[in-house]
C-alpha cells in the first residue's frame, strides 16, 4: 500500500473502533438505567410516608420519581430500602424489656403544641410476657395512674404490636415513676413512648427511621401533637410540625449551661380542662405576636443568647387564658422568677407546673455559686409567690436531657459474644 492508502485504512479502522466503543458505552448506559429503574420499582414498595403532593418531587411520565438535589430524605429512603426493607425486618422476639424515658416540658411559652424539651427526670418501665395481665407501680403518682388497659403504657404496647402485625400476648407491667403524674411534665407521653418501644422489642420488630420516623408517627398519632413525644423519643429541644403527610421534627440547639427550675404544685392538672378554657379562635394580632415570639425563642436557643429567652417565651395563645381561669399564681410566679434572675419562665405543658430557665451550669462550682448561678434565688422567689396564693408544692432543679428514651435491659439480651452494647443490654 502507498502511504496515503495506509493512512486512509488506519483512519477507517480507528473510526470503526471508536464507533464500537461509543455503541458499547451507550448499550451499557441503557442497561444500567433499566437496572436502576427496576431496582427503584422493587424498593419503592418499602417506602412509607411519601408525600404525593410535594411539588418538588415530580414524575418523569414513565412512573419514575425524579429526585432533585435537595430531596435528602427521599434519597436516604431509597438507600435504606435498596439495602433492606426495614419495616419487614423482624428481629428475635424478647421475653422482657426495661425502658427508661425522660420527662418533657411542652410549649415553652409561645410554642403551643409544636415545641418541647426533654427534662433530666426519668421514669422506668418493665414489660414482660406473663400468664395474667397486671400493672404495678411505685414512685410519684403510683396510686393515681390507671391500672387497666386505659393506661397509656398499654396503649403504646398495643400500637407497637399492631405495627408489627402480630398478636399482642398477655403481659405484665411494672412502673417506677419519677415523673410527676398529670403535672404538665409529659407523664402521659412518657408512658406512650415507653410502651411503643417496649412493644417493638417484645415483638422483635423494627420500624423505618430516616424519612419516615415511624415511631414518631405512632406516638404523635396517639397523643395528637408532637411537642411532648418528640423530645421523649429524641431528647433535647424539638420543634415539630405536620407537613400534610406525616409528623416531622427537628432538634433545636440548646445552650449547654441551661438549668431548669420547676415549681410542681401538689394538685393535678387535667389537659382537657386546660384546653377547655381556650377560645376556638384568636385575633390576627395575637397570632402575629406568637409567631414572632416563637421565632425569637428558637433563635435565642440556637444562638445561645439566653438574655433573649425572656422575650421569646412570651405568649398570648394559651398562658393568659389558663392563668386567668385555672392558675392565678402563674404570672406572679413568672414575674418573680425573672426578677430573681431567671432567663425566662413559662407554664409547662398544660400545667400546673411552672418552669423557669436559668444559666450558669458551667465552670467550677465556686465560680458558679459566686458569679453565675441564680437557681437558688429563683427557687426561693417561686416558692414565695406560691405561698402568697396558698399553693403547696415542691421545687425541683435539674437540666435538659440530650438523650431520649432508651432500652436499659432486655431478656434475652441484644449483646452477644462478639458485640456488647451499652449497659450490656
Amino acid at each position: 500500500f502507498t502511504g496515503t492508502q495506509s493512512r486512509l485504512i488506519a483512519t477507517a479502522v480507528s473510526a470503526a473502533l471508536a464507533g464500537a466503543v461509543i455503541t458499547f458505552g451507550l448499550f451499557q448506559r441503557n442497561a444500567r438505567k433499566k437496572a436502576e429503574a427496576q431496582l427503584d420499582r422493587e424498593y419503592r414498595s418499602s417506602m412509607v410516608f411519601d408525600d404525593p403532593n410535594d411539588p418538588m418531587i415530580g414524575d418523569s411520565g414513565g412512573g419514575e420519581t425524579i429526585l432533585l438535589p435537595h430531596n435528602h430524605e427521599a434519597k436516604m429512603r431509597r438507600r435504606i430500602a435498596a439495602r433492606v426493607a426495614v419495616e419487614e425486618d423482624n428481629m428475635t422476639p424478647r421475653d422482657s424489656v426495661t425502658v427508661q424515658v425522660p420527662a418533657t416540658s411542652a410549649n415553652l411559652g409561645p410554642g403551643y403544641d409544636c415545641l418541647g424539651m426533654a427534662v433530666d427526670l426519668w421514669s422506668e418501665v418493665t414489660v414482660e410476657r406473663a400468664d395474667k395481665f397486671l400493672i404495678t407501680a411505685e414512685g410519684d403518682g403510683a396510686n393515681q395512674m390507671p391500672k387497666d388497659e386505659s393506661n397509656y403504657l398499654v396503649i403504646g404496647v398495643k400500637a407497637a404490636f399492631e405495627a408489627a402485625k402480630k398478636e399482642m400476648p398477655t403481659l405484665k407491667y411494672h412502673v417506677v415513676s419519677r415523673i410527676p403524674f398529670a403535672r404538665g411534665l409529659g407523664s402521659s407521653s412518657a408512658a406512650i413512648v415507653a410502651g411503643i418501644i417496649a412493644g417493638l422489642v417484645l415483638a422483635g420488630h423494627r420500624l423505618p427511621c430516616w424519612g419516615s420516623e415511624a415511631l414518631l408517627q405512632i406516638a404523635a398519632g396517639i397523643e395528637g401533637h408532637p411537642d411532648n413525644v418528640a423530645p421523649a423519643i429524641y431528647g433535647g429541644i424539638q420543634l415539630g410540625i405536620h407537613n400534610g403527610s406525616r409528623w416531622v421534627t427537628e432538634r433545636v440547639p440548646c445552650p449547654s449551661n441551661l438549668q431548669l427550675v420547676m415549681f410542681i404544685p401538689d394538685f393535678v392538672g387535667k389537659t382537657s380542662a386546660a384546653r377547655g378554657v381556650l377560645p376556638p379562635t384568636i385575633s390576627r394580632e395575637d397570632a402575629a405576636f406568637n409567631i414572632g415570639r416563637v421565632a425569637f425563642l428558637v433563635h435565642a436557643f440556637s444562638s445561645g443568647n439566653v438574655d433573649n429567652l425572656k422575650h421569646g417565651a412570651q405568649d398570648k395563645m394559651h398562658q393568659p387564658q389558663r392563668g386567668d381561669k385555672l392558675y392565678k399564681y402563674l404570672y406572679p410566679m413568672i414575674e418573680a422568677a425573672e426578677r430573681a434572675g431567671a432567663c425566662c419562665a413559662y407554664l409547662s405543658g398544660a400545667g400546673p407546673t411552672v418552669m423557669a430557665l436559668t444559666s450558669g451550669a458551667v465552670g467550677d462550682i465556686f465560680t458558679q455559686q459566686e458569679k453565675e448561678r441564680t437557681d437558688d434565688h429563683v427557687a426561693k422567689a417561686m416558692i414565695d409567690a406560691a405561698n402568697t396564693f396558698g399553693i403547696k408544692g415542691k421545687l425541683l432543679v435539674t437540666t435538659t436531657a440530650n438523650e431520649g428514651a432508651r432500652v436499659v435491659k432486655v431478656v434475652p439480651p441484644f449483646s452477644s459474644d462478639n458485640i456488647t452494647y451499652r449497659d450490656n443490654i
